[in-house]
C-alpha cells in the first residue's frame, strides 16, 4: 500500500513562490502518472496539474498556466509542484494523486492514491 505525503505548503505574498513536493512510499512510483488538485473553502476540489509517468508529458489548468510547472524525481518518488506568481485565488488545500491514467483529469474513482493535504494560503 502506498502512501503519499505533501509538504511545502504555507503562507506566502501575492506574488510570491512556494515548492510543494509530494513524497511517494513503495516501489512503483514510477507506473503513475501524478496529478495535483486544490480545493478551496466552500468550491469543489479542481485539477492544477499534471505529470506523466516518465516526465515527459504534463497538463496544467488555464488558470496556473504559465505560474506553475509539475515535474517529478523518480529515483526519490516525489512529485514536485513550483508555483510562481501566486495570487490569493490560489489559497487553497494542495493535494497530490496517483493514477494509472495519463496526464487528463480522469474521475475521483480513477485515482488509486491521495495525498492529506498541504494548505497554501497567498496574502493580498
Amino acid at each position: 500500500q502506498a502512501q503519499l505525503v505533501e509538504s511545502g505548503g504555507g503562507l506566502v505574498q501575492a506574488g510570491g513562490s512556494l515548492r510543494l513536493s509530494c513524497a511517494a512510499s513503495g516501489r512503483t512510483f514510477s507506473i503513475y502518472a501524478m496529478h495535483w488538485f486544490r480545493q478551496a473553502p466552500g468550491k469543489e476540489r479542481e485539477f492544477v496539474a499534471a505529470i506523466s509517468r516518465n516526465g515527459s508529458s504534463t497538463n496544467y489548468a488555464d488558470s496556473v498556466k504559465g505560474r506553475f510547472t509539475i515535474s517529478r524525481d523518480n529515483a526519490k518518488n516525489t512529485v514536485y509542484l513550483q508555483m510562481s506568481s501566486l495570487k490569493p485565488e490560489d489559497t487553497a488545500v494542495y493535494y497530490c494523486a496517483a493514477t494509472l491514467w495519463g496526464v487528463r483529469p480522469a474521475s475521483k474513482d480513477d485515482y488509486n492514491y491521495w495525498g492529506q493535504g498541504t494548505q497554501v494560503t497567498v496574502s493580498s
